[in-house]
């Protein structure tokens, strides 16, 4: 219960969002690692603890003013004890392993959890601080998540740092395709196991070589390499450190699994085979599936490179529109990588950009311009909307 409580109630999740360590146990809320000075004028690090009051699955207002403490009791500075928050009660359990050392009143008419916690940590704490500016209560740790209450392995705290939990709830179910785990793809799925999509699922069957690792995010090591994993699983191992519900396909797509698409909501395309790409945009629109398909031309001139970066959404609505704009050579290029120039920031530029286009389908982000397909030039370095809805 403790993260979904903490989720539900501002006064927790401001507080948490602000870095103290917070934890419910037992109907208690404790803030850990509150420093403070002992008798002997050193910094210690004690527990600051209150009773919970609850409306439903939300905190109320705090129905008392006392607290409790774990550890010595606070002094000031000079090593005098903090006497007007002194209270003459005894140790004593509060269940579940909960000890309080002492108990603690500072009467005032608290309006939620954090102008209490915060009141009695200023006291406490800023004695510390007297004696070392760096003996913060604000810790940041790392705030873990289990299964039943989230697809990330810790908290997502940028989200509800900035208050767009909301807008990421949009993505919360959606099973998310990726075909082709190269430059762009893999950026792709770096941008996108950052949301909170309940699936991810990888479609590549090359093997993560040298020169991957220098336009893949993240920076493998010789004896990763020397492995010679698959792109799809040497991924995966990076990823699933962070989040849950990504799913491998060590192979490419074709014709004769192509349908192993059709139950995705949102599917990334990053593929260069133009026969093999037409079944795949083909069968999506046919399963009325919308994606995004991303592709780059960059070719070297006298001294520099030069080019355009292109980022097509495919939906029902623009449907012959978005086909004409998409490449479906069938030329096989023997040595793709000497003549196909692809540089990490013009792949993690390529997959920004489709990974917007996504979101504002969904109405993450405004889009007034709608449009379906456009193209970034480097030279001009203009963008361009070619095919607006």
């Amino acid at each position: 219960m403790s993260q979904p409580l903490i989720a539900r109630s501002k006064d927790l999740l401001k507080l948490q969002n602000e870095g103290y360590a917070v934890e419910i146990s037992s109907g208690f809320l404790l803030i850990k690692d509150v420093p403070y000075v002992n008798s002997q004028r050193e910094i210690k690090r004690g527990i600051l603890i209150s009773p919970l009051s609850l409306c439903g699955d939300i905190t109320d207002r705090p129905a008392t003013h006392v607290a409790y403490w774990t550890g010595e009791h606070p002094c000031h500075s000079d090593g005098r004890k903090i006497e007007s928050i002194a209270n003459p009660s005894g140790p004593q359990s509060l269940g579940e392993g909960i000890q309080a050392d002492f108990t603690f009143s500072a009467k005032a008419d608290y309006r939620d959890y954090h102008h209490k916690m915060t009141t009695y940590i200023g006291r406490i704490s800023g004695e510390a601080m007297v004696l070392d500016d760096k003996a913060t209560p604000q810790t940041y740790p790392v705030v873990r998540c289990g299964e039943e209450d989230s697809v990330f392995r810790y908290q997502d705290t940028a989200t509800s740092r900035i208050g767009t939990g909301s807008l990421n709830e949009v993505f919360s179910n959606h099973r998310i395709g990726i075909i082709g785990l190269g430059g762009t793809g893999s950026y792709v799925l770096d941008l996108v196991a950052k949301t909170c999509v309940s699936e991810i699922h990888l479609f590549d069957g090359d093997v993560f070589s040298q020169h991957n690792a220098f336009r893949t995010p993240g920076a493998p090591s010789v004896d990763e390499l020397m492995l010679k994993p698959k792109k799809v699983a040497y991924l995966k191992s990076i990823y699933d450190r962070m989040r849950r519900g990504i799913h491998l396909h060590p192979y490419a797509i074709d014709e004769n699994n192509v349908t192993e698409l059709l139950p995705l909501d949102f599917v990334f395309i990053c593929m260069d085979t133009g026969a093999a790409k037409r079944v795949v945009v083909q069968n999506l629109f046919e399963a009325g599936i919308p994606f995004v398909e991303v592709g780059m031309g960059i070719i070297q001139g006298q001294g520099f490179l030069t080019g355009l970066i292109r980022v097509t959404a495919g939906t029902d609505t623009v449907r012959d529109a978005i086909l004409e704009k998409m490449s479906f050579s069938e030329d096989v290029v023997q040595n793709e990588y000497a003549t196909n120039i692809q540089i990490a920031e013009l792949n993690a530029l390529n997959a920004a950009l489709a990974v917007i286009r996504w979101k504002k389908l969904y109405g993450f982000y405004h889009d007034s311009a709608k449009a379906h397909s456009y193209g970034y030039s480097i030279a001009a370095n203009d963008m361009v909307n070619e095919v607006e809805a």
